[in-house]
């Protein structure tokens, strides 16, 4: 027996998520409410493949310098259509001060810190990105995707 979510309850999930918006109807008349402050969401860089029991520290860029990078909760910060999403800004992580590693994923999550947060979505990066001395790690707008299917 196949099962799933629908597009349109797919998509009123993503907005809720990442761009603080109300799912209205859901429940009662008010809906799930969007949080008081909106804050943030934390994009991370990772050099092996993330999983469903990922943390934001599996696998975590540690070259010197290296921070996760605050995407604001918002249609600012994020691009909801179509079950899809993708930041709506250039997201431009601290330059490389020590190290050399090459980052494979990217997570979007929960904790600012360098802690084992929760990550809402996870994948792999378009192309493997060298990450050395003096090189700053930048995503163009539109380049971080996340699907929900």
């Amino acid at each position: 027996m196949a099962s799933g979510i629908g597009d349109t309850s797919e998509n009123n999930m993503m907005l809720l998520l990442f761009n603080n918006t109300d799912w209205a109807n859901f429940g009662d008349v008010a809906g799930l409410q969007n949080s008081a402050a909106a804050g943030s969401l934390y994009a991370g860089l990772h050099t092996a493949t993330l999983s469903d029991t990922s943390t934001q520290i599996s696998s975590q860029a540690a070259y010197g310098s290296y921070s996760r990078v605050a995407v604001a909760r918002n249609s600012a910060g994020w691009t909801v259509s179509a079950n899809s999403v993708s930041n709506t800004a250039a997201v431009t992580f601290p330059a490389a001060t020590s190290g050399s590693e090459t980052e494979t994923d990217f997570s979007i999550g929960l904790a600012s810190g360098t802690g084992a947060g929760d990550i809402l979505y996870w994948g792999a990066l378009t192309f493997s990105l060298a990450v050395s001395t003096g090189i700053t790690p930048s995503f163009a707008i539109g380049q971080l995707v996340a699907n929900i299917t």
